[in-house]
């Protein structure tokens, strides 16, 4: 792993005015990787005084923050929340009207299944200023850190991002027939739980039963894991291997290239005997 300072702040070319006090960033983390974290949210973390942040952001991100930032966990699991979603609102409320500098910081991208939307619509509602920054979603980084893409001309030429969990626990309704299709992609975040129903659903619709599947846990990480299944023995799988989330179901011909392409990439991660780097031993590496 390679060590920062965390004493230094970052200077970058961007246009961007200072997070004001009594404004709210709702900015996106990644998918886990540190090294996905975008410059613009970097500086987010430099300047805010407040963080509350989500389960899936990483402590190497958080540890980036201002040492004196106030730190607010409102992570939400299945059936375990930190805080409801109107709590966590409340709260983004309160800091905001206390003249506090916010950084709502969430796992992947606040606008694909984060939330992001509900709570701009709340700020709005209280008359509280906010920006958005986007990250790099999971269903990008997830697939491929693990070895294939989620688009190829060859084998699909759409993808689908679909939520397998929806609110308040109800049952999982989607246009099936529309994601049972060939050439095509489809992302399940959050669908352990419905791994039965995805697959009955997409086979009653026609997905041939050894369409690949990709099961992909806590990818980007070090703890990534991703095995190749197939849809018809999907359920199995995931039972024999313990798969917990967060996991991501990808549905397509395109995972078959992880067999190809996988084996054959550069390594990211150092080597646990090599030496820790600083800005000073690496020309162009900036500390943090």
């Amino acid at each position: 792993m390679t060590a920062f300072q965390h004493n230094q702040i970052c200077h970058f070319g961007l246009d961007e005015a200072p997070l004001a006090p009594g404004e709210v960033a709702i900015a996106g983390a990644g998918p886990g990787d540190p090294g996905l974290l975008t410059l613009r949210a970097l500086l987010l973390l430099q300047q805010a005084d407040c963080l509350v942040f989500d389960r899936l952001v990483s402590a190497e991100v958080l540890a980036m923050a201002r040492p004196e930032a106030r730190r607010y966990y409102v992570g939400k699991a299945s059936r375990c929340h930190a805080l409801t979603q109107e709590e966590t609102n409340a709260l983004l409320v309160r800091l905001a009207g206390e003249g506090r500098r916010v950084l709502r910081l969430k796992g992947g991208d606040p606008y694909i299944f984060g939330r992001g939307g509900e709570e701009a619509e709340y700020l709005i509602e209280h008359g509280i200023g906010f920006r958005v920054v986007p990250g790099i979603t999971s269903a990008s980084g997830c697939s491929s850190y693990a070895g294939f893409p989620l688009t190829h001309r060859d084998y699909a030429q759409s993808v689908t991002f679909v939520t397998g969990h929806c609110k308040g626990d109800r049952d999982l309704e989607l246009n099936w027939a529309a994601l049972a299709v060939p050439h095509h992609t489809t992302v399940f975040y959050m669908g352990l739980a419905n791994a039965e129903l995805i697959r009955r659903e997409l086979q009653r619709h026609g997905m041939p039963a050894e369409t690949p599947v990709a099961l992909v846990e806590r990818g980007t990480t070090p703890e990534q894991r991703h095995v190749l299944a197939t849809l018809g023995d999907l359920v199995e799988v995931i039972e024999r291997e313990a798969f917990r989330p967060p996991t991501l179901i990808v549905v397509g011909e395109v995972v078959r290239l992880a067999e190809t392409l996988a084996p054959a990439m550069t390594r990211l991660a150092r080597q646990p005997d090599d030496a820790l780097v600083s800005r000073e031993s690496v020309p162009g590496r900036m500390a943090l």
